[in-house]
């Protein structure tokens, strides 16, 4: 094999850059506002010392700023910039062999030794010179004075004062020879998106289930009228599931039934009929004015609306007629529609992304999220995005992200886990995870390390949901009012994004439509549902106290600084989460364990998490407001699950805050 060589001068290696996916294939995630901490492994043979520099910019800017890298331990290298914008930036790392300061260094130990001669001057004056070449006017009048001192042929002693000035040094540093630096073998992207993609509280609702009468259809007016209740209780997300016409061919009647009664309404995802499809509203749910009071409305009360697009078709949706290409045939000429083995969906055609048409078919789809990102739309969770192809989701997302960078999309992909993490990397600004069906310590702390502390964060941002119209877990089926308390102080504390279904969540829903289903019986996907929300027994105070904490405490933001802490008991799981500036620590204390009392000794590490070991430190509940004094790294904890399923402690210690010079992008 031949190896082709470049410049055998460029003698300085850089390897191992992060963050980086896939060696640069995709980009890496982060906020809006975030610190961007570049890291590389940058050395060079021999003993020469070298330097090394952070190349960065905003997509489509042209400008990019150069900032120095500083060494690590064992050749790592870093530097930093905050992204100030939404959308893409660039980067890459040079890194060249600093003769100047090898220069130096050797000229300091020889002067320490007194071993410095009148030719070490000389060559040091060859390097001032050097850079006087390359530097401003002024500067370089002023390096090249002190170029023609070290060579003026005087004693050592006389030149070491001026050979060793600090501001010789620092001004040859600003003018380095980079004749032979090396250069990061492509440029790596950073996706910086708004803040709800890193912390957000989902409520989701069906408009058709939100009527004040038991018998009536919802409307998008209803709908309007329950965001209060959900602002009130601290959620930032309202989803709604599709709101487009339903399909009268084959609608699925209550429960799943295959037979239809007259007065049945469908499955919304069964999207299309007579009235339109993806662009249309259920004529029962309003108009489209109604839907843009709704938007306002929420936006007044601080509400991103999400919206689900599934791209599906029921049998009598325009594009059957319209574009029958789009769809894969049967033998017989029919077309066919969705199955999932033993189960049939004939009320739902599949699109064929194979279709001899799928340009048309992309930019359609294309389409429909630039109508509803026009009606003011900044989230669409996206149904089964891993039944459509991944090129598909690449082009689409960036398409749509280069004229609205602040809308998200969340994948609903219960699949398998390289699936889910391409989903991410293709685009998708959040990800539903396996969380509702993690009930054990050790298979909690494994998942949700992995999510939180390998290099799968850098693309794949977790959001936790308690439960789905899809998913109604065994757990809350049988743990009563109690597990729905755990798996809410989970989801909230463990993950900066979740989720709920409601009402049936506040209000305990727990039947399910039969034993081992996790299917709802009387489900809201086939039937309209009254729901009182004024039940004495509803969850609403405890979710709104929840998502009032997180609101109120950085550190349960973000994802990245989540620990697992040891606890002599496996019914007892204990974490914490601190905000980046360590200000705001936060330990998570639940019982897993819905019917009995659990007890244990939680053991911390004092170091690590900066509390002091010589005196008592303060747990404050943010449940109950109780405060606890500790001692040490072991303190004894109780729950009753009967009367409180977890401490929310906000730990209050003294802090030494440090700050880093910042480059704004």
């Amino acid at each position: 094999m031949t190896v082709t060589q470049s410049d055998g001068r460029r003698r300085v290696i850089i390897e191992a850059i992060s963050p980086q996916v896939d060696g640069g294939r995709f980009p890496a995630k982060r906020i809006l506002g975030d610190l961007v901490r570049v890291e590389a492994d940058i050395f060079a043979d021999g003993h020469d010392a070298i330097a090394a520099s952070l190349l960065a910019h905003r997509e489509g800017s042209g400008k990019w700023v150069e900032i120095p890298m500083r060494p690590l331990v064992n050749d790592r290298w870093t530097a930093a910039f905050r992204v100030g914008e939404l959308g893409r930036y660039g980067f890459k790392v040079q890194g060249w062999v600093d003769h100047f300061e090898t220069w130096r260094s050797d000229l300091l130990k020889r002067i320490a030794a007194e071993t410095d001669a009148p030719v070490d001057y000389l060559i040091g004056a060859a390097l001032v010179a050097e850079a006087a070449s390359r530097a401003s006017v002024a500067d370089a009048a002023w390096l090249s004075e002190r170029a023609s001192v070290l060579r003026s042929g005087k004693e050592p002693a006389d030149l070491r004062i001026h050979a060793t000035d600090p501001t010789l040094h620092e001004l040859v540093l600003l003018y380095p020879d980079k004749r032979f630096a090396s250069e990061s073998d492509r440029e790596l992207t950073i996706v910086v998106d708004p803040v709800r993609a890193r912390f957000s509280s989902w409520y989701e609702l069906f408009p058709r289930s939100t009527a004040e009468q038991a018998s009536a259809h919802g409307t998008l007016a209803d709908c309007e009228k329950r965001l209060q209740y959900i602002a009130e209780m601290g959620f930032n997300v309202v989803y709604l599931p599709p709101i487009h016409p339903i399909g009268r061919a084959f609608r699925k009647g209550r429960n799943n039934n295959p037979e239809c009664q007259p007065d049945d309404c469908g499955s919304p995802w069964a999207i299309g009929s007579a009235e339109g499809g993806h662009k249309a509203i259920h004529s029962e749910l309003g108009s489209l004015e109604d839907f843009r009071r709704f938007v306002a409305k929420a936006g007044e009360l601080d509400l991103s609306v999400a919206l689900d697009i599934a791209f599906q078709a029921a049998p009598d949706h325009p594009y059957v007629r319209e574009h029958e290409s789009w769809f894969r045939k049967r033998p017989d000429g029919t077309i066919q529609y969705a199955e999932n083995p033993p189960k049939k969906y004939q009320d739902i055609y599949p699109f064929d992304f194979e279709s001899e048409d799928w340009s048309g078919l992309w930019k359609e789809f294309k389409s429909v999220f630039l109508y509803w990102a026009g009606l003011g739309v900044t989230i669409f969770r996206v149904d089964n995005p891993h039944t459509k192809a991944f090129p598909f989701w690449e082009w689409v997302i960036a398409e749509i992200k280069r004229d609205h960078p602040d809308v998200l999309f969340l994948a609903e992909a219960f699949t398998r886990p390289k699936i889910m993490y391409r989903l991410a990397k293709v685009g998708f600004s959040q990800s539903y995870t396996y969380f509702p069906w993690r009930n054990g310590k050790a298979e909690i702390t494994a998942y949700l390390t992995e999510l939180a502390q390998t290099p799968v964060r850098e693309f794949f941002r977790p959001n936790q949901w308690t439960n789905t119209p899809d998913i109604l877990t065994e757990f809350l089926q049988m743990g009563g009012r109690a597990a729905f308390a755990i798996r809410l102080l989970m989801a909230a504390t463990l993950g900066s994004n979740y989720g709920i279904y409601g009402p049936a969540f506040e209000l305990l829903e727990n039947l399910p439509f039969r034993h081992g289903s996790e299917e709802y019986l009387n489900s809201e996907k086939y039937e309209i549902r009254h729901w009182d929300l004024d039940r004495a027994d509803s969850l609403r105070p405890l979710i709104a106290r929840v998502n009032e904490i997180r609101n109120n405490n950085p550190a349960l933001q973000s994802d990245w600084s989540l620990k697992f802490h040891f606890v002599d008991n496996d019914q007892l799981l204990c974490y914490s989460k601190e905000s980046e500036d360590r200000s705001n620590l936060i330990l998570t204390i639940v019982n897993l364990d819905p019917h009995h009392t659990q007890a244990g000794i939680v053991t911390l590490p004092l170091d690590e998490l900066e509390i002091p070991l010589d005196r008592a430190y303060e747990a404050e509940d943010l449940l109950t407001g109780e405060r606890y004094l500790w001692h040490g790294p072991r303190n004894y904890v109780e729950l009753n699950p009967s009367r409180q399923s977890g401490h929310i402690l906000k730990i209050h210690r003294r802090m030494k805050v440090e700050t880093d010079f910042e480059y704004f992008l």
